[in-house]
């Protein structure tokens, strides 16, 4: 038999849905698709097949359609419809630190579509709050061990050559508060620390052309610019292939909570060291051991000892729906769904993804939908026909790099459950017969 934890129940999370799919009756619009746009169509109700019939949706005329909208004038920034209003990051006090200056904001991934996360409602880590910067007066300076320190205005270090890639963000403390048992009934809450968008900056191997890097620089110390000082320490092979310093988000310039004016991208890996509202980069011949690499983002197992610089966010996948904020409460036996989630691996690119529904013991592969890229979100679908009978629902992803994402049991066996950081255990979904989504975990 499958042995399962579950969220508790009085653990309720104020969270927002939409149904995916809106059940309706079948009905023909042939006529209407022949008629004159010049006209108004006369639409008799006794024409249309039960179900439809009387539905004041298509009979009547709606204001929005007999009176003019609003002039391109209104709001010259754009934002989203005011119907959309329940898409938003949220928060929790149980991740905050006893206010909302050292706190997160959670993606709502559930809400999302494709692989790019709007502005918006990308994920938001502060130590500190978040920092209001003139980028007038913002420098980054680069010293240490290179053969020339220099330091840059913004539009001095727009002036090299820029570069545009897409890559997920993901704190390594993602989904680590249900290392013993889930905790949340929301994915939101589960899993809401990370987003994907695109990136536009400069390859820091490209910046140390100009200055001239001596031989035993080993390792980059960035520090932000922000009252938390953040920093955190890379090593030098990792500065060298592909990170980089970032002025621009999904072709506009960063959001303050983003790092405004630059940060540091270091894909694939921990959100933490992704250094927003960046001033200073450092290298030298060994880490610094800087706090948030030594008190924090380290790993405890179950010898006591923690594990520390190891930096690469693994290979994983959550189900986006069904899941407890869009749960199938209003489908029927015999309803086709499409099952969709969100595969990623800060050590390659998605390769496949399976898709379980007994708990792990049958699996099946879904199949990946549009862009598929290195370190970044991959997204996965099944068509499925419901038969109205109980599932327990997880995925599992693979990457190129030959890493697959474990079992609760396998994770718990090495890294035991006194660990924050770097949780990658598959994530099940338990489906009543009624529909509703519950958080739970396979531990046999």
């Amino acid at each position: 038999m499958t042995k399962l934890s579950k969220a508790s129940e009085t653990e309720t999370i104020q969270s927002g849905r939409r149904d995916f799919f809106k059940k309706s009756a079948a009905f023909s619009v042939s006529a209407m698709a022949a008629a004159s746009v010049m006209a108004p169509v006369k639409i008799d109700a006794s024409e249309h097949k039960k179900g439809l019939k009387g539905d004041p949706a298509i009979l009547e005329e709606k204001p929005w359609g007999t009176t003019f909208g609003y002039p391109v004038t209104y709001n010259l920034y754009g934002q989203p419809s005011p119907y959309e209003h329940n898409v938003t990051r949220r928060n929790t006090k149980l991740l905050s630190s006893g206010n909302w200056y050292a706190s997160i904001a959670m993606c709502p991934i559930q809400d999302m579509n494709g692989i790019i996360t709007p502005n918006g409602l990308f994920f938001s880590r502060c130590h500190g709050g978040t920092a209001e910067i003139d980028p007038n007066e913002h420098r980054l300076m680069i010293h240490g061990l290179v053969e020339k320190t220099l330091v840059l205005t913004m539009d001095e270090l727009k002036r090299y050559p820029s570069v545009s890639r897409i890559h997920f963000i993901e704190c390594p403390a993602n989904g680590g508060p249900e290392w013993r048992n889930p905790q949340f009934p929301s994915i939101q809450f589960a899993k809401g620390m990370m987003s994907c968008a695109e990136w536009t900056g400069v390859y820091i191997k490209d910046i140390l052309k100009d200055l001239g890097l001596k031989p035993n620089a080993r390792w980059m110390l960035a520090e932000g610019a922000d009252n938390s000082h953040m920093g955190r320490t890379v090593p030098i092979d990792k500065v060298l292939d592909d990170a980089m310093v970032v002025w621009a988000q999904n072709g506009e310039a960063l959001r303050p909570e983003q790092g405004y004016p630059i940060r540091l991208l270091v894909p694939g890996w921990e959100g933490n060291l992704c250094v927003k509202w960046l001033c200073r980069l450092e290298f030298g011949s060994g880490p610094w051991f800087a706090k948030e690499e030594t008190a924090k983002y380290t790993a405890l197992k179950p010898s006591g000892k923690a594990i520390q610089h190891f930096y690469a966010n693994e290979v994983n996948s959550v189900i986006t729906s069904p899941c407890p904020e869009k749960p199938w409460t209003d489908l029927k036996k015999g309803d086709i769904v499409e099952i969709e989630g969100l595969a990623w691996s800060g050590m390659g690119t998605i390769e496949g993804v399976d898709i379980t529904f007994d708990g792990g013991k049958n699996w099946v592969e879904a199949n990946l939908k549009g862009l598929v890229l290195p370190k970044a979100w991959t997204r996965f679908s099944f068509i499925y026909k419901w038969d109205g009978k109980p599932i327990i629902l997880g995925s599992r992803a693979r990457d190129d790099a030959g890493h697959i994402q474990p079992s609760v049991k396998a994770e718990r066996e090495v890294m035991g459950v006194e660990s924050v950081y770097h949780r990658n255990g598959i994530h099940t979904w338990e489906v009543t017969a009624k529909g509703e989504v519950n958080n739970v975990q396979v531990l046999s």
